[in-house]
């Protein structure tokens, strides 16, 4: 297979092999088919659903489109602090939905017209391995020189709770209220949970996050959680941390929670969100050689499984379960196939980001992460955003917070506020690139943005302080 051939030049096959067939059209999926594609080869791409998978029809999409309804929300009932006479009559869920299923559709629409006019071969159905380089598709078999699996992922549960997507959902089911509960218990604090207790706070319902872990968002850096469940309380979200479900009973006026130690919660709705497990139960992977651990597919560092020429992408291989994980995962897969040696993905140079209100976003090392791995060898700085003039603009609170190496690189990033998120490209460019707080601190950030809290963060560790106290 040669990656200098053009798609023009490519030979498009006449029977049902081609030089990659990938299973799943999620983020992982289909970038790999359209690089895949661009590179010359012939692919085929297999789903049984829609093209763009969990991410963009029950995901990243259709979440972040209600997160900023909430936004707006939250800026009409607040809009008297800004000079602006405003009122909130209320929120119009199939006003909402419409909103959010335009932009899905949207997107969904344009997806389609790029993979046709790469001459990807898409099949619809429900595909299963079915030998090392063979994928069943409703009884058609399709032959791929590398198979690429990503099949993505579906909600979990726990063990004896029933979702009945009724008084107890998942989060798919949750994009598709029709109406806003007066009250709902989110039971997990992790990414999932803390959007949707977000989202459902503006839109005015009584939430209550349940997390076994001591904190919400376990996997960030202490500071970041603590800064959360403060700003969560100051919004009258209620907590309940530290705390292990027993069980859930539903009525037909809502739901009843008991945790641990036997106090209860009550409420219209009761989200699960406990993450999401890898689907690969009956797709063939362990049946034809596929080196599986917990239901997840063991990779290497290029994504490659034990059984040559397979690879996995995706959530269905354990570690971050980000749609720009997949992606990156696909566009690595495409270019090992076709011979371009790429660089491994760097997971811990992965961006991160819960899109709430405040917001957490981070790259690299925590500080626990750092201490653990180099031991006293560093240093951590943390710029309060009530220095940055746009933040006192939006007014929101936060921070930017730097882990470093003593003498050496930023090591980790980390930050707590409004639209925060929109900042982590730099942080991940000065992660990825072992840079220095010497190297950052000479940039020049424009003025004002949140962006400059960065530069005043780098300026600060690098003895340089100007509007931060050290």
């Amino acid at each position: 297979m040669k990656a200098d051939k053009s798609r023009e030049e490519a030979d498009v096959p006449d029977s049902n092999e081609f030089d990659v067939v990938v299973l799943g059209a999620g983020s992982g999926g289909y970038a790999c088919a359209l690089r895949a594609a661009q590179l010359g080869l012939s692919v085929a791409l297999v789903e049984k659903d829609k093209l763009g998978g969990t991410c963009l029809h029950v995901g990243c999409i259709p979440t972040k489109a209600l997160l900023h309804a909430a936004e707006v929300a939250d800026a009409a009932r607040g809009s008297e602090k800004f000079g602006v006479r405003a009122t909130l009559e209320g929120i119009d869920m199939p006003g909402v939905n419409a909103y959010k299923d335009g932009v899905v559709n949207r997107l969904f629409k344009g997806l389609t017209g790029l993979v046709k006019g790469r001459g990807i071969t898409v099949v619809e159905g429900t595909g299963r391995l079915s030998g090392p380089h063979t994928v069943d598709v409703d009884g058609t078999s399709y032959v791929g020189k590398a198979v690429v699996l990503a099949s993505g992922s579906y909600p979990r549960s726990l063990p004896g709770l029933d979702i009945d997507g009724t008084r107890v959902i998942t989060s798919e089911q949750a994009l598709r209220l029709e109406t806003v509960p007066s009250s709902a218990i989110v039971l997990g604090g992790g990414v999932i949970g803390c959007e949707f207790a977000s989202v459902w706070r503006s839109f005015g319902v009584d939430v209550t996050v349940i997390e076994a872990l001591p904190h919400l968002l376990a996997l960030e850096d202490e500071q970041c959680s603590l800064a959360l469940e403060r700003a969560f309380r100051k919004r009258w979200i209620g907590l309940a941390s530290g705390t292990r479900f027993e069980s859930a009973t539903t009525g037909d006026t809502g739901v009843t929670v008991t945790v641990e130690g036997g106090t209860t919660f009550e409420a219209d709705l009761l989200l699960v969100a406990v993450g999401r497990g890898p689907a690969t139960e009956g797709l063939g992977y362990e049946e034809h050689g596929i080196a599986m651990e917990r239901g997840f597919v063991t990779t290497d560092e290029r994504c490659r499984t034990s059984v040559e020429g397979v690879y996995a992408v995706g959530d269905i291989v354990a570690g971050l379960q980000l749609a720009h994980r997949g992606f990156a995962q696909g566009v690595l897969v495409a270019e090992d196939i076709a011979g371009l040696c790429p660089e491994p993905i760097d997971e811990t140079g992965i961006p991160r980001v819960t899109y709430c209100d405040p917001e957490v976003a981070s790259v690299g090392l925590t500080e626990a992460q750092a201490r653990e791995r180099h031991g006293g060898d560093i240093e951590t700085l943390t710029y309060d955003l009530g220095g940055n003039g746009k933040s006192q603009i939006l007014a929101t609170q936060g921070f930017v917070k730097l882990v470093r190496l003593i003498d050496g690189p930023v090591v980790g990033v980390h930050m707590v506020g409004a639209r925060v998120g929109e900042l982590i490209g730099e942080a991940q460019l000065i992660y990825n690139w072992d840079a220095y707080p010497e190297d950052v601190a000479p940039l020049v950030h424009a003025h004002p943005t949140q962006n400059e809290a960065l530069g005043e963060a780098h300026l600060a560790l690098a003895g340089k302080a100007l509007h931060a106290h050290t």
